[in-house]
Order: C-alpha cells, then structure tokens, then sequence
C-alpha cells in the first residue's frame, strides 16, 4: 500500500487535465457571476430611472403627488415589491448644506419638492448558491424640486454700430484679421440662436467627448472651431447677408491660434447636466453678434489687448487702443438660466485710449490719454411670477447699471491689467511746444445708483424686448471730466506759467472733440457688449411650475 502511494505521488501524468479543470470552475464561477451582477446592475438602473421620473412627476404635481409618482411607475411598467414611498418637503438649494440636509419633509400644502423611494427585486440565476435566496432586494431613491426659473442675460444693445471699430476690437481679442462691413454686424445682430444647439455645434467641432452641456462649457476650444461652429448654430436662420458674413468670420477664424475657456461663456443653471441630445425647454435664445462679443471678452485667458483704431470721427486725427477685461467671479456670465436670485453681470474693463486731437493755431495737435475703470454691471433675477395665470407670468430684474471712474492720465500696461490693484494714473504729457511741455490730468467719476427694478411681460418676452438702465451722468461723463482739466507747464526740469491763452486754447480744442470721445468710447465699449454708465438687459424665455433632480 505505501509502496503504490509513493508511485501515484510521483506519477506527473494528467497535471495539465486537473489543473485544466481546476481553471475551468473557476471561469465558469466568475461567468456566471458576471450574468448575475449585469442583471442586478440592469436592474438597478431601470429602477433608478423609474424613481427619478416618478420623483419629477410628484415634484411637479405635489397636490396630487403619489398619484403622479404611482402613475408614473405604472407606466414605466416597474413591479414593486413594497408599496411606493413618497414624501413632500421643502428643497433649499444651499451650497453649504450636506446634500442630506437640503430636504426637509413638509406637507403639500406649503412644499416644494417630493421624494420617493421604490423597492423590488431581481433574480439570481447563479448566485442562490453562494447566497442561499432565489431574489435580491433593490431600492432606489430620488428627490425632485419645483423649478420655477427664466433664462436672462445682460449687455449692450448696441444701438451705434460701427464696422471699423467692430473689427478691431473682435478681431485683435479673437486674434484674426476682421474686414466685415456694418451691413454685415446687423445682419449678425438680427440672427437668433439658441445657445444649447450652439454648444452642440461646439462639440462636434472640437471634437469633445463632453457627454453633457455643462461638459462642453468646461471646456477649452479654439477660436476656429467656435466660430465655425456659430456659423453651424445659425445656419438655419442666418439670412442671405449674415450667412456671408459667417462665412467670412469662419476663413478668418481658421488661422487664429487663439483659446477659448467656455466656462465664462454661460451658466446654463438646470440645463447644465442635461444629455446634449436633450433639447431644453425654452430655450436659451442670444443673437449671433452676442456671443461673438462674449466670446471675444474671455478669449484667451489673458483678456488684454493692444491695438491702433480708424475712427473717422471729427476732430480726431489718430486713436490707439489698450484694454483689459478681467475675469467674471466664479459662476457668472453675461447669460443664465436660474431661479430667483440668479445673477448675470458685464467684465470689469478698463480701457487706456490714446486720441490725437485735430489742433489749431500754435498747437498743431493734443495727445489726450483717456483711462476708464468700468465696475462690473448686473442683473439678478428679483422675481418670478409664477403664481399669475399663463401669459401674464411676469419676470422681474433688479439692474445695477456699469459706473466708472474716467481720468485724463497714463497707466501703465501692467497697471492695466492688474486687476488685485487700482492702478493710480499719472499726469500725462498733452502739447508739445519747444522747449516747453504742456501736462494735464483729471478726474471723474459716476456714483453707483443702486439697483433698478425693470419688468418683463409674456410680450416683452416673446418680442425678446431690451430694456436700458441708465445713471443719470452717463452725458455730462466726459464734459466733466475734460472741464476739470488741471495743465502744468515744464520747462526743462522746471515748473513755470501756463503762457498766454494756451490753456483756453487746449481747454477749446479738447471740448470741440468731446461728442468724438463720447462715440468713440461708446463704440469701443459696445464691441464688447458693455453700456457706459448703462445696462441693456433681456429675457429669453420663463418656466413655471417644471420640476428638476436635486441633490
């Protein structure tokens, strides 16, 4: 007996057999595992969709919540092994809340949201044997709230368009050669997109594996894949003359080497996590001319621009150009869609623009270098009156206009675009008249007037009307300033007397030119969708009485 053991123990044939049965049992555990854990798996998504929708229908109809939310799973053709569960409950949106906390149970008649759980069960096909049980038990929860929003942005309707300016401005912030004529910027101006179809476009141009609106907007484009993509938005209802002009924007858009960060882009709000395949509703309706100008104020990250201007204005021989955008706080832009308390605002620019004043007599020409400091204009959705029948719904914004500090002075570009800084100008050189040079400064500002309430109808909404708040200075802005023109005369090292009526004479000269200045500033700042001492706000569409997931 011992002596057959020790030949069996030392007997190598059929290893390889055994082993291969060995392997086999445990291929054919781990198959048959996997069949189970993707029939859980289908399951449980199944289930989680039931109860997102079911959790929606109740938000929606919180009078009639379980019937909705039981309706709902009917008709998804989930069978549940419990009875539905569903609570109502005030939702706050509150950031500094844990997701758990933002849910209060409540009843109907003073709630906001509803949440419901569903219970079933899956069955095992291989694993009963390791758990000893025919079925699996599921769950699923999921919280919806009402979701009464409006989708509103702010800018400048520029109402003085002007070609040359237009194109340089755009094109030096986008970093392209733009030669488009006036004709061509209001057929821009008159063409409607909806901004979500745009971010579709944008994907498919840049090829982004973005799977959401809020994906794209994360996103870093460059300058010729987004306007080839506006000109794809547009395409179905550019006219003939914007169509061109598109085309136009897309050749010279091909050669830019410039970046686009989308996240200053918008702030979708709801819409943000939808699929792009979804399509929101309403949605979010901007002109062509709009967001090329949103595109051009956060083009590149840098937001600083140098550039020479062709104005054409009377009284002005020659402009230069240096402007710096700063950066939007966190979570704003110059369009949204959100509830109550929503907020949209302008960039905070500041401009240095260089004019050569046309002279007269002894001073053949003035160098004034005008600094504006813009603060940021906003908009915040003040109201949604969800609680008026149909189409009086009303929306109403509280408007906060951009002031400005205006100085006649010099900065310099690192000053400029130091935005953690207020940069103090100094005294600039304006006449030269050997030996002597002639300086000046001076200072003036507009007081923040506070914020405006401005109404909107169903009408106002379905014309895509613009309302304008105004400071009551934004006129008298440059007036003031140049009256309070303080000029010194250097004389080598020396300060000495002011000669004869020279100070009338650049005083004369400089208020000639003032309505130039006043349109030249108005023309640059409208490039970029920014009022002077104004805001031009609109709404685009309103929703009452929806119902979104929460957190």
């Amino acid at each position: 007996m011992a002596r057959a053991r020790r030949r069996f123990l030392a007997d190598r044939g059929g290893n390889v057999a055994m082993l291969a049965a060995g392997g086999m049992a445990v291929v054919l555990g781990a198959a048959a595992l996997g069949v189970d854990l993707g029939s859980i798996y289908d399951r449980q998504r199944d289930l989680q969709s039931a109860a997102d929708l079911a959790a929606i229908a109740a938000a929606a109809d919180l009078p009639r919540a379980e019937r909705a939310a039981a309706a709902t799973v009917r008709r998804n053709a989930i069978t549940l092994t419990a009875p539905l569960a569903i609570e109502t409950g005030t939702y706050r949106a509150d950031r500094t809340l844990a997701p758990a906390d933002r849910f209060v149970p409540a009843d109907a008649s003073v709630a906001n949201a509803a949440r419901v759980s569903l219970t079933s069960s899956t069955s095992l096909f291989f694993g009963r044997a390791l758990l000893h049980r025919d079925r699996l038990t599921l769950t699923a929860t999921a919280t919806a709230a009402q979701a009464s929003f409006a989708s509103f942005a702010i800018g400048s309707r520029l109402a003085a368009l002007d070609g040359g300016v237009l194109n340089a401005v755009l094109g030096a912030s986008l970093g392209m050669n733009l030669s488009l004529s006036l004709m061509d910027y209001q057929a821009l101006a008159a063409t409607t997109i909806d901004l979500p179809s745009y971010l579709r476009a944008v994907a498919g141009r840049a090829h982004l594996s973005a799977a959401t609106y809020d994906q794209v907007l994360a996103s870093n484009v460059g300058a010729a894949d987004a306007v080839a993509a506006l000109a794809d938005a547009a395409a179905a209802s550019a006219t003939p003359t914007a169509a061109a002009a598109l085309a136009a924007l897309q050749a010279a858009a091909a050669a830019s080497t410039q970046a686009i960060g989308l996240a200053g882009l918008a702030d979708l709000g709801p819409y943000g996590a939808m699929a792009l395949d979804a399509t929101p509703s309403p949605g979010v309706a901007v002109s062509a001319l709009d967001l090329l100008d949103a595109m051009a104020t956060i083009a590149d990250g840098k937001h600083q621009v140098a550039v020479g201007l062709d104005l054409g204005l009377p009284g002005i021989a020659a402009a230069s150009l240096q402007l710096a955008i700063g950066e939007r706080p966190q979570g704003t832009s110059w369009v949204t869609v959100g509830a109550a308390g929503a907020t949209v605002e302008t960039a905070q620019t500041r401009l240095l623009l260089t004019l050569t004043l046309a002279g007269s007599g002894q001073i053949a020409a003035v160098t004034l270098p005008l600094y504006l400091d813009l603060a940021a204009a906003t908009a915040t959705l003040g109201d949604l009156n969800c609680a008026a029948a149909g189409d009086d719904a009303a929306v109403t914004l509280d408007v906060t206009p951009a002031v400005a500090d205006a100085w006649i002075g010099t900065v310099p570009a690192a000053a400029l675009g130091n935005f953690a800084a207020t940069p103090a100008p100094a005294a600039a050189p304006l006449v030269a008249l050997p030996p002597l040079t002639i300086s000046g400064s001076a200072h003036a500002a507009m007081t923040n007037p506070g914020p405006t309430a401005v109404d909107f109808s169903a009408d106002d909404i379905a014309a895509d009307t613009r309302k304008t708040v105004s400071t009551t200075d934004y006129a008298s802005l440059v007036t003031t300033l140049l009256g309070n023109l303080d000029l010194s005369v250097a004389l080598g090292g020396l300060t000495v007397p002011l000669p004869g009526q020279t100070g009338a004479t650049i005083q004369a000269i400089a208020t000639a030119a003032a309505p130039s200045i006043n349109a030249a500033v108005g023309g640059i700042l409208g490039a970029l969708g920014i009022g002077l001492g104004q805001a031009d706000v609109w709404v685009g569409g309103r929703r009452c009485n929806g119902a979104v997931l929460v957190n």
